[in-house]
């Protein structure tokens, strides 16, 4: 027996890859994600079994449908899937495997075609960025053939035309992560650079190659991979995404000189292997650090305006069109444009064996039953009720949803979770950032997502308390949500960029009152726990200062460090690393009592403002609906990671406290936020901007 599915197999840039409409394929993620490793044949090296082709560049899948984003006409979500090995990473975009969703849109009737030319908005679901795409459409049909070469490609085809939109920070929240253009990493400058993909990039000589090698004998070079994989996990951690041992991201680059003022030559690996010729993303993320003054890879002379940029690569070049707006360390990229084009290989029929669906019986079962019996472990006495008729959970990985992006505390605090349950329940537990509307869009998605417990949410203070009480949502933190476990508490600290002029709270106090408005102040967005502790700290000073919303806690971290803002209320979990590094100053703690790990700080009360207390909660919800037996089971789970010791020691250094607790529990502390923190939008008249 066999599973058939529509199917178009399209060469697009120099990547190839099946695509499919998003209905074609299993409802299901984790129906999908298996019949995309069958559709490529993943498990086999060679990948005799599929349409793969043996290589990360023929492992590739595009799904496409129309856009629920404002603005946008098509989604497009990318997945890469392994070679050799069951996998799906849905956490990488594909600039090439991009250009082809368009004309597939338009052939399936998804898009209406204009004559000559047909524009629409792409929106990646992956890296929630939107590129605008061109392609020929004479008579209002697509077509690919043209007189157009890209290197790598053999013979020519119509150009279709990528324009990148805000690809700049869409993964990490910044264009510099690090919140510099230079680091030194063992004591090799690189710059850390997030654009359309996150990058870390070197000079080839600083590693002792020349940067013109080519795939093969850079490959070959053991002591070259090994170093620039220790560098890539070190950068990793810089720029806020985590221990990366297991993700594709960062991608290291070599960078050298190019054959002209315009031109640089680019070595960029998979992260372990040379690419044979480049990615796109890759050569806009390089483009732009070209573009931009101060980085390891910038040109000289480079001014505003549109410049035609060229990266270098072993099978060629691509060109990219970018636009600088500004100059020196203000100067920014607007936008950068490039040219790709795609073929149509064959349109019919994928036919996927049954067997790739899941496990053989017998083991499928005697897995269940493991697991079943680990999670029906003795525990904590407020477990739950008798397990025994608990049913086989989890059946399929586990996602945890986080409403800010990579790099953040919540992050920080998810990917720690996530681990420590993978390892205990023996399968992927999966961190999926889904940043925006200051928590709404990830609150919203889980709040819909399927009540059986593989979806989760880890929520705070600010999505479950202060969002809520300032202003109506689409979700309701009560009704639709189940509470599993809290997982800890982390006060609130009061920071400064540590180049100004402030040495404590009373100074800057008299600072604004001299001027208000000198400084100001970044959020992790409106109605976040950031947001509420500095509009306190102004209604209780008296003071005026401008604040300035983002779309998470670490993309507002990186802008006070560099100075964009100058203030800022994150978690002490958030803040300490930071702060015990030099790179933020401390200035008061917004809580009742100071703190054991910074003593000298004294809290904004002992300050001179009263009446700033905010403590940031975290915690795990399921989808309202989501049975009480697996609602059991979760608790019983995340209570025993949060119990081991390591777990509590790598909140503890970042300045958490571990609590567990019972799901009634975590439901009353709830209740009880919504109704303090309504009060407070009464008291302090405060409203969503």
């Amino acid at each position: 027996m066999s599973t058939t599915l529509p199917c178009t197999l399209m060469r697009a840039g120099t990547s190839r890859g099946p695509f499919f409409l998003r209905e074609w394929l299993p409802a299901d993620d984790e129906a999908r994600d298996q019949a995309l490793i069958g559709a490529i044949g993943a498990s086999d090296p060679l990948q005799l079994d599929g349409v793969g082709g043996g290589s990360s560049l023929n492992s590739k899948v595009a799904i496409v449908s129309r856009s629920q984003e404002p603005g946008c006409d098509l989604d497009y979500l990318f997945a890469q899937v392994g070679v050799g090995q069951r996998s799906v990473d849905l956490r990488p975009n594909c600039g090439n495997m991009l250009s082809g969703v368009l004309p597939f849109a338009i052939e399936q009737g998804l898009i209406e075609a204009a004559d000559g030319s047909t524009t629409a908005v792409v929106f990646n679901v992956n890296t929630r960025s939107r590129i605008e795409v061109t392609v020929r459409t004479p008579g209002r049909r697509i077509t690919y053939e043209g007189s157009t070469r890209i290197d790598g490609v053999a013979g020519t085809a119509a150009p279709i035309h990528l324009n990148f939109l805000d690809a700049w920070g869409a993964v990490t929240g910044s264009l510099f992560p690090t919140g510099r253009r230079i680091d030194l990493i063992d004591g090799v400058p690189v710059s850390c650079i997030d654009a359309a993909m996150p990058l870390m990039i070197l000079r080839a000589e600083a590693l002792g190659v020349a940067g013109t090698e080519s795939p093969a004998e850079l490959d070959a070079n053991r002591a070259l991979l090994e170093r620039l994989e220790t560098l890539r996990l070190q950068a990793g951690r810089m720029m806020g995404l985590g221990d990366v041992s297991t993700s594709v991201v960062p991608k290291p680059v070599l960078v050298s000189a190019g054959e002209n003022a315009d031109s640089i030559t680019s070595r960029y690996f998979t992260p372990r292997r040379c690419h044979a010729s480049h990615a796109v993303t890759g050569a806009i993320g390089v483009a732009s650090a070209f573009a931009l003054p101060g980085t390891v890879a910038s040109g000289e002379g480079l001014r505003a305006g549109t410049r035609a940029l060229v990266v270098l690569h072993p099978a060629g070049r691509i060109e990219v069109e970018v636009e600088i707006e500004g100059s020196g360390d203000a100067a920014q990229i607007r936008r950068a444009a490039l040219v790709r084009t795609a073929r149509k290989i064959f349109q019919g029929e994928l036919h996927i064996p049954d067997y790739v669906f899941s496990k053989p019986r017998a083991a499928a079962d005697a897995g269940q039953a493991a697991q079943a019996t680990a999670m029906a472990a003795p525990s904590a006495p407020d477990a739950g009720a008798d397990t025994a008729a608990e049913a086989p959970f989890p059946k399929r990985p586990i996602t945890i949803v986080v409403p800010t992006s990579a790099g953040g505390g919540n992050d920080a605090m998810a990917r720690t979770i996530a681990s420590k349950l993978s390892a205990r329940l023996g399968l992927a537990v999966i961190v999926d950032n889904r940043a925006g509307a200051n928590g709404s869009i990830a609150s919203e998605f889980v709040a819909r997502a399927l009540p059986d417990g593989h979806t989760l949410m880890l929520g705070y203070i600010g999505t479950h308390g202060i969002n809520p009480a300032l202003q109506k949502l689409r979700y309701d933190p009560v009704a639709d949500f189940e509470p599993v476990g809290l997982v800890g508490y982390s006060p609130t600290l009061m920071v400064a960029q540590p180049e100004i002029p402030v040495r404590d709270v009373a100074e800057l106090v008299a600072q604004l009152e001299a001027g208000p408005g000198r400084y100001s102040y970044a959020s992790a967005g409106d109605g976040t726990a950031p947001h509420f502790a500095a509009e306190l700290f102004k209604l209780h000073a008296g003071v005026k200062m401008h604040g300035v919303a983002h779309k998470g806690s670490a993309p507002a971290l990186a802008d006070t460090m560099a100075g964009r803002t100058q203030i800022m209320f994150p978690s002490l979990y958030t803040a300490y690393p930071l702060v015990k590094s030099g790179r933020l100053r401390a200035l008061g703690v917004a809580g009742p009592k100071r703190l054991a790990r910074l003593l000298e700080v004294p809290t904004l009360a002992e300050a001179g403002v009263d009446g700033v207390d905010v403590t940031q909660w975290y915690a795990i919800f399921a989808p309202a609906k989501t049975p009480g037996d697996i609602v059991r089971q979760l608790n019983r789970a995340l209570n025993e990671v949060l119990a081991d010791p390591e777990t509590g020691r790598r909140m503890e250094d970042h300045g958490a406290e571990v609590q567990t607790g019972t799901p009634e529990q975590l439901g009353a502390l709830v209740a009880s936020e919504l109704v303090k923190w309504k009060g407070v939008v009464r008291q302090a008249r405060l409203a969503a901007e």
